[in-house]
């Protein structure tokens, strides 16, 4: 299980904010889950799995660390600041 700590999950919760697209590129240990999927951001919960309403009609969570993505765009909501890396 991968676990975060405060500072990672406050971090998380402000990049991938309601309504962030993502775009799967390997989700660890699900072949139905292709590269390529695209799908927004519903919430980041408190271990900081990203849940996202992905466009198949997945509800699966991304795990930061172990599952591999990218945003391919921010919500419409508000306008996001990047952070820098680690």
């Amino acid at each position: 299980m991968h676990i975060v700590n405060e500072k990672q999950l406050h971090l998380l919760r402000e990049r991938y904010p309601e309504g962030t697209e993502v775009c799967l590129d390997h989700m660890e240990g699900e072949s139905r889950m292709s590269a390529g999927l695209k799908g927004k951001v519903f919430c980041v919960d408190d271990a900081g799995q990203i849940h996202v309403h992905w466009e198949n009609g997945s509800g699966l969570a991304l795990v930061p660390g172990v599952d591999q993505f990218h945003k391919t765009g921010n919500p419409e909501k508000k306008k996001e600041k990047e952070e820098p890396s680690r």
